[in-house]
């Protein structure tokens, strides 16, 4: 019996060593040395305080920033803990009465932009967690941005510019904005008091909405 059982554990013990120790051992180390940035959550760091993750969105409220998208991820929106979108189809009454809502939201804080309203303004990410925005969902902010910062439009518009990303590999997905990178470039350009965006909490026990 014991001879049969002797090469079931060898091979255990051989493969736990290669596969649970070895090879997760390696792929981390050669991570950290080619990778820092991206294996360790691809944080936002602003003198020298984390204020947020390059990939995750969070919350924003105040007239003086731009706004993300509506985000269904926890109560509260924007939780990291609980991502997921709303499940609501295309004729849930709950789905067109909450975007009916946001639309109403979103002219009367921008009441000086008269165009069409960006979808991505509208409707949530499937994961409730996307850190962008389109260009056009910025430049419809700009108005309420300037105003609130006591700058012209046209400042926020090249600021917009600036940090717009094309495509990535220049033809996969589209044009996109990070909203909180553009937030601390608002804040490092045009920087007021009271106005700045304050460390992000990771454990989500407080929102940050600045």
């Amino acid at each position: 019996m014991l001879k049969q059982l002797l090469p079931g554990f060898r091979i255990a013990l051989v493969l736990t060593i290669l596969t649970g120790m070895l090879y997760p051992g390696i792929v981390t180390g050669l991570c950290q040395l080619l990778f820092r940035q991206q294996a360790n959550g691809s944080l936002v760091v602003k003198d020298g305080r984390i204020m947020g993750s390059s990939l995750i969105g969070q919350s924003f409220t105040k007239p003086e920033y731009f706004h993300p998208r509506p985000s269904s991820a926890g109560s509260e929106g924007y939780d990291a803990s609980a991502s997921g979108g709303s499940n609501l189809g295309p004729t849930s009454k709950k789905l067109i009465d909450r975007v009916r809502g946001d639309v109403e939201e979103f002219r009367k804080e921008n009441p000086d932009y008269n165009g069409p309203i960006p979808a991505d303004m509208v409707t949530a990410s499937g994961s409730g967690l996307d850190p962008h925005i389109s260009p056009a969902s910025a430049y419809a902010q700009a108005f309420r941005v300037a105003e609130a910062r006591g700058i012209s439009a046209d400042q926020v518009n090249r600021l917009i510019a600036q940090y717009t990303e094309p495509p990535s590999f220049g033809f996969l997905g589209d044009a996109r904005v990070n909203v909180l990178q553009l937030n601390l470039a608002l804040d490092q350009h045009f920087r007021s008091a009271g106005n700045s965006v304050r460390r992000y909490n990771l454990t989500h026990e407080s929102r940050n909405s600045p």
